[in-house]
């Protein structure tokens, strides 16, 4: 529904949170440029990993004192990166993308050391892109995340040209019988550790035959946890033919953000080794 009064629209949507999403995207909004906007909007974003919104706020001071007042600069965490948003907003539209434009190469600029993309778009999709271009395939083993990292890479369509698949090792058997762990690797070190992700990574490579692969076991929780391996104890592996790169996260969170974390950080993880051409 829709009422107006002194000049102000008040809507009232499903709490269905779909449908209250499809009809703000294809109804509600189109109201409101007709009805109130009269400037056009731009926006630039890019990402980052690797430091903290306080830093790069520490680096951007100037940057972002010195900007117009039409355009407005904003940082959004999420899963250990910060999205940095450029907003412009101007009834003059050609001067508007020219001046950010302008503005969003000083900040690339700026944080060129830490910016992993120069677009809004996800890991998922900036992962899959890199692969693309070097012509490159991929696999997954899974413990912790069953399957979830299978998932957001084939969710990006035109996955299937660097995505050959998964293999969900959630228990010692998988893992031994599938990926060819050692028997002795998983018994002294135990499951959530270096030395097994070493081994589930080297095994994915060799069952499906791909030029990268990632690797990830840990403790999700709320249970699971041992004297030395708190819930959010993970271990990452990922690998190429030429290279290993292993990393040890502990996460403090429920058992689905921990999945998550999980799968963000493996998937930053690959994108340094695919990046430095490993």
């Amino acid at each position: 529904m829709m009422f107006e009064k002194n000049g102000v629209l008040f809507f009232a949507l499903p709490g269905v949170p779909h449908e209250m999403k499809w009809i703000t995207e294809n109804h509600i909004i189109a109201i409101l440029q007709n009805k109130y906007n009269n400037n056009f909007i731009e926006h630039r974003t890019l990402l980052t990993a690797g430091v903290g919104e306080s830093f790069l706020a520490e680096t951007l001071i100037d940057f972002e004192n010195n900007l117009p007042q039409h355009i407005k600069l904003a940082y959004l965490p999420n899963y250990g990166m910060v999205r940095l948003r450029l907003t412009g907003n101007s009834n003059a539209k050609e001067q508007l993308v020219a001046e950010i434009n302008k503005q969003f190469a000083q900040l690339k600029a700026l944080v060129n050391e830490v910016m992993i993309c120069d677009e809004d778009a996800p890991l998922e999709v900036i992962v899959g892109n890199l692969l693309n271009q070097n012509n490159k395939t991929i696999a997954t083993a899974e413990s912790c995340t069953g399957g979830y990292i299978a998932h957001l890479l084939t969710s990006v369509a035109g996955s299937s040209s660097y995505y050959e698949g998964s293999v969900v090792s959630y228990s010692y058997a998988a893992k031994t019988n599938v990926l060819k762990v050692n028997n002795k690797t998983l018994e002294t070190y135990g499951a959530v550790s270096e030395q097994t992700v070493t081994e589930m990574a080297k095994g994915i490579l060799e069952v499906m035959h791909t030029d990268y692969a990632i690797a990830v076991s840990g403790i999700m929780g709320p249970g699971g946890e041992t004297n030395d391996k708190p819930v959010g104890t993970v271990w990452m592996a990922v690998a190429s033919k030429n290279k290993i790169v292993t990393k040890q996260m502990r996460f403090r969170f429920n058992r689905k953000k921990n999945i998550e974390l999980t799968a963000a950080n493996a998937l930053l993880l690959i994108r340094e080794l695919i990046v430095d051409k490993h």
